[in-house]
């Protein structure tokens, strides 16, 4: 009689910490990818969490829906807060020890708890690396200090992390690629939110961030009006981050918009409203690339307090603010930052960007900036890397 062996699966711990939006959306595909790709373990995964990374079964320790805060005085206001969320993860590591840390963006945070759980002894790895080549360089050696293994998004990064002496670096491609896709088509879009896919449509993506939100708003709005006095046809989609209140996103709206343009605001359907746009409006950030990645013309803006403008834009060492344009290696997309972010000029860059030529030469420059980033699968890339590394 032939005996048949059950093979027992192995147990894994993986802490897997965020902060914010783009990074919960990371995390949670990361997470599903390892899932897959290491079918012969059973993965426990625990961390700081979003919503998305809650919905692919991350067990929570703390929440970071909260945790995205902008500016140098809020952060110091909430200090506070990050120290709580802080030990509340040192202490579940602590207890917990798991076989692995996996450390996502938000680098202000996560190189300080790096250095602290590595002095615990755990194995770290950051999944997408800190943006040190923009500011703050001098933080890559934390980086070579508590960091195991380094996974670059950007095509650019790993040779300059390599020369900078980090030497456990490996470039996976961006997690964006190949997953920035419309659910539906322009004519579906329109057909449910009463617009007319004949006409021109203009996204407004006023960021994820409430500082963001509340002093992007009122300007996106005052160039809409000026928008509709010289072009009456013109149709306006605002698309709120998943992370606001629509109440909060509608009241904004309310108050900045004197003037009754008439606005279509929709959430969770951000990708089809820029897909089925001519022409959008950007806050800086991951949504300039995912807006480049969707072929749609774009000009990119962004607002902070005077007080953090003093502060920030002396120490900003990079040639463009727009993560399209660095990626592009020059300024395709129009950058209005801070005191250039008025309505007339967003204004005259939309209407540029909806001529028939420029429209057209926007977007195949954008094909080709896309082939840059790889030919898409970085969480599955990533994964492997990760798998890899267990193996050692």
């Amino acid at each position: 009689m032939i005996e048949t062996k059950k093979l027992m699966k192995t147990e894994k711990q993986i802490m897997i910490v965020v902060g914010e939006a783009s990074g919960d959306s990371h995390a949670a595909h990361l997470v599903d990818a390892l899932r897959s790709e290491m079918p012969e373990t059973n993965v426990t995964f625990f961390g700081s969490t979003g919503p998305a990374m809650r919905d692919a079964g991350v067990e929570t320790v703390v929440r970071a829906d909260d945790l995205a805060i902008t500016g140098i005085l809020e952060i110091g206001k909430a200090l506070p807060m990050f120290w709580g969320v802080f030990r509340r993860l040192k202490t579940a590591a602590f207890e917990r020890k798991p076989d692995l840390v996996i450390l996502v963006d938000f680098p202000d945070f996560n190189l300080k708890l790096a250095k602290s759980l590595k002095k615990q002894g755990l194995n770290i790895i950051y999944y997408v690396s800190p943006q040190l080549w923009a500011w703050r360089s001098y933080r890559v050696k934390s980086i070579k200090k508590y960091v195991d293994l380094l996974l670059a998004i950007l095509p650019f990064e790993e040779k300059w992390y390599a020369g900078k002496g980090v030497e456990h670096v490996e470039f996976v491609g961006h997690p964006l690629v190949g997953e920035v896709t419309p659910k539906i088509g322009k004519e579906e879009f329109c057909r449910l939110h009463s617009l007319d896919p004949n006409k021109p449509i203009i996204a407004l993506l006023p960021g994820s961030r409430r500082k963001e939100v509340t002093r992007l708003i009122p300007p996106m709005f005052e160039s809409a009006r000026i928008l509709m006095d010289a072009r009456p046809e013109l149709q306006f989609v605002l698309a709120a981050a998943p992370n606001r209140e629509l109440d909060e996103i509608r009241r904004l709206v309310e108050s900045s918009n004197t003037s009754g343009v008439p606005v279509t605001i929709v959430q969770n359907e951000t990708r089809e409203a820029v897909a089925a746009s001519d022409a959008a409006v950007v806050a800086s950030g991951t949504a300039t690339l995912e807006t480049g990645l969707l072929n749609t013309p774009m000009v990119i803006v962004y607002k902070v307090s005077g007080h953090n403008w003093h502060l920030l834009r002396h120490i900003i060492d990079v040639p463009h603010f727009g993560l399209i344009n660095l990626i592009a290696e020059e300024r395709l997309a129009k950058e209005l930052i801070q005191h250039d972010c008025t309505p007339e000029k967003i204004a005259a860059e939309v209407e540029r960007l909806i001529e028939s030529n420029e429209n057209a030469n926007f977007r195949a420059k954008l094909r080709e900036i896309s082939a840059k980033l790889g030919k898409g699968g970085a969480s599955k890339a990533a994964a492997n890397a990760i798998k890899r590394f267990l193996e050692k």
